[in-house]
């Protein structure tokens, strides 16, 4: 946590506050109204297929922020493969307490392991090269945070978290600046003025906008987007190593190792956090 700037104990209690007024409300009344308030009762986190299960510190947080008298008990660490049948945690304490947080542990954690596990089966696929595989903005809204939290539990990289860490410009913002040149040189200029040092990014779509870029300069990063095999080993050998590269656009697992054996140092896959199928897990009382 300590190397993700984005989960700070002040974001995390935020987004557990706001989950909790979402789910629970003024009360929790199935529970409420057929569970006796002093009944103790227990439960486990039960892996139910293979993956890479994520979510585990959330998960306690989340029963502490509810119940700090909740006794959570975690036997498996984040990130770590595991395999049907496994139990993440166990948790202790006031029956209703557990049935009532029982929803948003599952909630946040089937979704954060299978992104987890996507990512590390897309990590395996490229290895074997140098290209290293980061995630997007395109994510869930108000979930973000827990979406790259389990992209690097993965075995993935962040790329920029928001729109306020680092610039990027994508083609839209250089057509309406009127061009790559003039692009670079507003942003460049807007970011003196105002004190701020970010990165700069900038996107690329054929061989001569490479060219522009590395005449201009005064950039950061370069990315190759949606740039067929040929041309992106051509811009590799163009910029022969002055910035880092990152390929995006529509790169599928059925492309990637293609993608990442053309030489980039980045490979940027939206379907990271947008196309994931949540792992099975369930919460069983015992």
């Amino acid at each position: 946590m300590k190397n993700l700037p984005y989960l700070t104990e002040s974001n995390i209690r935020q987004f557990i506050e706001q989950a909790l007024l979402e789910d629970v409300g003024p009360g929790d009344y199935s529970s409420l109204s057929s569970i006796p308030a002093q009944q103790q009762g227990q439960a486990q986190l039960l892996v139910k297929e293979d993956g890479i299960l994520a979510g585990l510190v959330l998960a306690e947080k989340i029963f502490h922020q509810f119940d700090p008298t909740l006794k959570v008990e975690i036997l498996k660490e984040d990130g770590t493969l595991v395999k049907a049948g496994d139990i993440g945690l166990t948790v202790k304490g006031a029956a209703t307490s557990i049935l009532t947080t029982e929803r948003l542990v599952l909630n946040c954690m089937q979704r954060m392991s299978g992104i987890a596990t996507k990512t590390h089966q897309l990590n395996n696929l490229i290895s074997h090269t140098k290209a290293k595989l980061m995630d997007t903005r395109k994510t869930t809204p108000n979930f973000r945070m827990m979406e790259k939290w389990a992209v690097v539990l993965g075995g993935g990289l962040n790329h920029r978290y928001a729109l306020y860490d680092m610039v990027m410009l994508k083609d839209n913002h250089i057509d309406f600046a009127g061009g790559i040149e003039k692009a670079i040189h507003s942003t460049t200029k807007y970011l003196k003025e105002n004190k701020l040092k970010l990165k700069i990014e900038i996107e690329t779509r054929n061989l001569e906008e490479v060219a522009e870029v590395l005449r201009v300069g005064g950039i950061d990063y370069i990315m190759l987007d949606n740039m067929d095999y040929a041309t992106m080993r051509e811009a590799v050998k163009m910029v022969g190593g002055r910035y880092p590269l990152e390929a995006s656009g529509g790169i599928t697992e059925s492309t990637l190792k293609d993608v990442a054996e053309c030489g980039v140092d980045f490979i940027s896959v939206g379907a990271l956090t947008h196309q994931v199928k949540s792992m099975d897990i369930s919460l069983k009382a015992f």
